[in-house]
């Protein structure tokens, strides 16, 4: 017998080479039947992975994220098997779990169609219903090279020659179909109930222009058809909600050809951008911070100096400018560092907060390009505090604070992670030790829950993400906080301490809505395109019923405008109903009538697009109900 260690602490006595399957079983019927995978001694592995010595054990259901990976890698390789039998020349390429779904890419001439999905879709089913043992085998590495050498797969075969010497080279069998893969996978092709194949994209063999473009196929799974079917309504409702639709139609921003990934803000976009700037100038006034403005294009040694050019380079843009080698800004910190060299700073400074509304400029793929969500330049609210080494958990507090206090206001629930040391970092063990765990006793001190997300730090520092959740459930990772004991090192940054000598400050990097574009992007699909009023583009729209209420109307529209009111007048010699109708596609915030009844009697007969129609009101019961809103910035 051997001894199971439970999540909740419990510990369990099995027999020594029973499956994590058997044990659920053990557990109970129900957990067993939920079941899509198990977490033994922190590594993911299949329900039929025999466990043979003391361990502990958590059990995974779809909901976690390695459970639903597992799940889903597992529906990866059935659309490769229906891709082999319905295209036996598709040479395969990966296929991996990924958010929501799976891919997988295929080097085939034929370019696939909506038809070729649905029938590909067909053929996943059939599989499934076959219910084939998903079995694992392992191979010497020059065996595995002769065996997908014989099917003819040679993106599996310099897959196989680019791993380690060391590396277990193991495969996985689902009757007819064979598939490189490290695995975890489901028992069997019968555990995917529900499939659906989603959209064919280009994408270039590992990621890399260099190489041929592939076609991937995506697609996404679930235990029952019911989630499949909520997905897709949710899907749905997303696609009604793509700020990319509502952002044309609302005339907020624009992408042309001339510049992609190069956002152009429009005067109701520039509304917007505005009043979050100033909101944010304002609470980071209140909170003592001070702000300075960095130029885009600094020297390209400056680079050199900050690390960025070791760890950074390939997401940078350059220049020449007099002979001498340039670099354009991709993030805001070393500006900041020159800033603070131009003074010599006492302990008593600190801490000294500075902030940043900084543009920045980052090569992205082409492909990767997405409306606001993924463009090329945008503007950072970036902030960066020296401290000393004392004052660093009082200080992340303060900024964890400030960000809740910023995310509430727009109403976003949100989960925080803490991201660790990469493989690809600077600075000593020691420092990234205390660092991470500075971060640490700032949450924990907060009682604030957090997941650890290994290796995901900042080249210079462990960081706190926050991850905000919208109205669709989709989360967006956003705020940050970087703590850095690298970059004040690296520029020789000093103050003099209260003994006189000279000392190396700490330094917290951090942005609270990442991106102003992107958190444009995100506020409208949160709000699709109806923004709290306090940030719409045009709070007001009067709608005259004929020609004869204009002269009332643009009195009414002044005295609105004056009390500090966004307000638009439409007088076209239009039908009222169709006014109306655009008005509301435009998701204007408030509609006011303007009809005889209306000019007599001095009121408005109103409309919200969120609370729909409110009937008459008096025109100062309007105009007080309407900045009220806006100082409660109600959402």
């Amino acid at each position: 017998m051997i001894k199971i260690t439970l999540k909740d602490g419990s510990v369990k006595e099995v027999e020594n080479g029973s499956t994590i399957l058997e044990v659920a079983k053990a557990i109970h019927h129900g957990l067993a039947k939920e079941a899509v995978a198990g977490r033994v001694n922190g590594k993911t592995q299949g329900l039929q992975y025999k466990i043979t010595e003391d361990c502990e054990l958590e059990i995974l259901k779809f909901e976690e994220e390695d459970g639903n990976h597992t799940f889903r890698h597992t529906s990866s390789h059935i659309l490769a098997q229906a891709v082999k039998r319905l295209f036996p020349e598709a040479k395969l390429g990966i296929g991996p779990a990924i958010d929501n779904g799976f891919y997988y890419d295929f080097d085939l001439e034929h370019r696939f169609s909506d038809e070729d999905l649905a029938n590909l879709e067909k053929e996943m089913v059939k599989i499934v219903q076959a219910d084939y043992a998903v079995e694992r085998f392992e191979l010497p590495r020059e065996e595995a090279i002769k065996f997908m050498e014989e099917k003819q797969e040679p993106y599996k075969v310099e897959l196989i020659r680019d791993l380690p010497e060391d590396a277990v080279i193991s495969f996985y069998k689902e009757g007819d179909f064979t598939d490189l893969c490290a695995g975890p996978h489901m028992p069997s092709t019968g555990s995917i109930k529900a499939i659906k194949l989603m959209s064919v994209a280009g994408a270039y063999w590992r990621g890399s222009e260099k190489n041929k473009m592939l076609q991937r196929i995506y697609g996404t799974s679930f235990p029952k058809q019911k989630q499949l079917d909520e997905y897709i309504e949710r899907l749905e409702e997303a696609k009604k909600r793509d700020h990319r639709k509502i952002g044309k139609e609302m005339d907020l921003f624009a992408i042309y050809e001339e510049g992609p990934g190069f956002p152009f803000f429009m005067p109701k976009g520039m509304v917007i951008r505005n009043e979050l700037e100033a909101f944010w100038r304002q609470a980071h006034r209140e909170r003592g911070y001070q702000e300075i403005k960095t130029p885009l294009i600094l020297s390209e040694a400056l680079w050199h100096t900050s690390g960025h050019w070791d760890h950074y380079q390939d997401n940078m843009y350059f220049t020449k400018i007099d002979e001498g080698d340039f670099a354009v800004k991709p993030m805001n910190c070393p500006g900041a560092m020159l800033a603070y060299k131009r003074k010599m700073y006492s302990y008593r400074d600190f801490p000294m907060r500075i902030a940043e509304m900084g543009q920045v400029h980052r090569h992205e793929l082409s492909g990767a390009l997405h409306g606001l969500m993924r463009v090329r330049t945008f503007t950072q609210d970036d902030a960066h505090i020296f401290m000393l080494p004392e004052q660093i958990k009082a200080e992340i507090v303060g900024v964890i604070d400030f960000i809740d206090y910023v995310y509430s206001i727009f109403g976003f629930k949100y989960h925080i992670e803490l991201s660790t040391k990469p493989e690809d970092s600077m600075g000593t063990e020691a420092e990234w030790d205390m660092a991470t765990n500075a971060l640490k006793e700032a949450l924990l001190e907060k009682e604030i829950s957090f997941i650890i997300n290994e290796g995901d730090g900042a080249f210079y520092g462990p960081k706190i993400d926050f991850h905000l959740e919208d109205c669709l459930g989709r989360t967006w990772q956003c705020g940050t906080i970087q703590l850095d004991f690298q970059m004040p090192q690296r520029f020789e940054l000093t103050y003099v301490g209260s003994d006189g000598e000279k000392h190396i400050p700490i330094m917290i990097h951090r942005v609270i809505f990442g991106s102003i574009e992107r958190f444009i992007g995100i506020l409208t699909e949160h709000f699709a395109g109806k923004f709290p009023l306090w940030l719409a583009p045009v709070q007001v729209k009067l709608l005259t019923v004929t020609e004869k209420f204009t002269p009332y109307a643009e009195e009414v529209g002044k005295m609105l405008r004056d009390a500090g009111l966004r307000v638009e007048v439409d007088v076209r010699n239009e039908k009222i109903g169709y006014k109306i109708r655009e008005a509301r596609n435009e998701r204007v915030s408030y509609i006011g009538v303007i009809g005889e009844k209306e000019m007599e009697s001095g009121e408005l007969t109103v409309r919200s697009s969120k609370e729909g129609e409110l009937g008459t009101m008096m025109l100062n019961d309007f105009s007080a109900k309407l900045l009220k809103e806006i100082a409660d910035k109600a959402y």
